[in-house]
């Protein structure tokens, strides 16, 4: 099949110009007002790539089309406080299934839960440890390992009694859980195997899977380590599953302010 390109000029409601590129059946549009810009790639799916403003108060539009996403059963890449992640609903089995599929995922490999405020972990985990523990580590980069609660969704990760979840310190993540009203699972935005993303452009080839890919800019931490992974699920005790680029101020607050012993296998 040839190639065809297409572009159409119109001025949008706002004022600002909007290019519609069409290459073969592929749609591009965006605005020149920097603000906001959509993607529609394939016929199937349209991807909406929504760019964050940098200031927090013309976030409603974004929010709102990638909850509306979420709700819908759809999958949504995201801005982290480490890197980009792929979400969705952790109580919708079908679309867990779908982030399996589109990453190229291990069954056997486990997602992690990301959810608004601490208060919220109670909801879905066991705690065993002090909330104020939980306070000194969240929001922030790393992932906590917990006993699950019945309330978690059966068909995520049911070959384990643990979950891992996330308040990441990112003000649109906290937001955009807040708002579904429920967990969402999270994973890393790219095919497994292959590097983690820390810009939106990184992960195109998984753009046309998405139904809303939140562009919010390139990625402070450069590391690309992902969060610090830390089970606490044995009272007393923590076990390091992934350094992450968090380790060395984890291990301080779990040994030198809580007085936690490091599993022997971890050692």
């Amino acid at each position: 099949m040839k190639a065809c390109c297409l572009i159409s000029v119109r001025r949008a409601v706002d004022g600002a110009l909007q290019f519609t590129v069409g290459i073969r059946f592929n749609i591009y549009s965006f605005t020149l007002n920097g603000s906001f810009s959509s993607v529609s790639m394939c016929k199937e799916l349209k991807t909406r790539v929504l760019r964050l403003s940098a200031q927090q108060q013309e976030w409603t539009e974004v929010l709102s089309a990638t909850v509306k996403a979420l709700k819908a059963g759809q999958l949504v890449a995201v801005p982290t406080d480490t890197i980009y992640g792929l979400a969705c609903v952790a109580q919708d089995s079908a679309a867990v299934r779908r982030v399996y599929d589109l990453k190229g995922r291990n069954g056997d490999k486990p997602l992690a839960i990301c959810v608004g405020e601490i208060q919220d972990i109670y909801r879905y985990c066991t705690v065993s440890v002090k909330e104020e523990l939980l306070r000194d580590l969240l929001p922030g980069p790393v992932t906590l390992v917990l006993e699950r609660s019945t309330a978690l969704n059966g068909d995520l990760n049911p070959f384990t009694k643990l979950i891992g979840v996330r308040v990441p310190d990112h003000p649109f993540m906290r937001r955009l859980c807040q708002m579904c009203g429920e967990p969402l699972a999270l994973t890393s935005a790219n095919v497994s195997t292959q590097t983690s993303t820390v810009a939106a452009n990184e992960f195109e080839d998984l753009w046309p899977s998405l139904a809303v890919v939140v562009d919010g800019g390139p990625i402070g931490d450069k590391s690309r380590l992902g969060s610090t992974v830390v089970d606490l699920s044995v009272c007393g005790r923590y076990r390091i599953i992934r350094p992450g680029c968090a380790l060395s101020a984890t291990v301080q607050v779990l040994e030198g302010k809580y007085g936690l012993l490091e599993d022997p296998a971890n050692q």
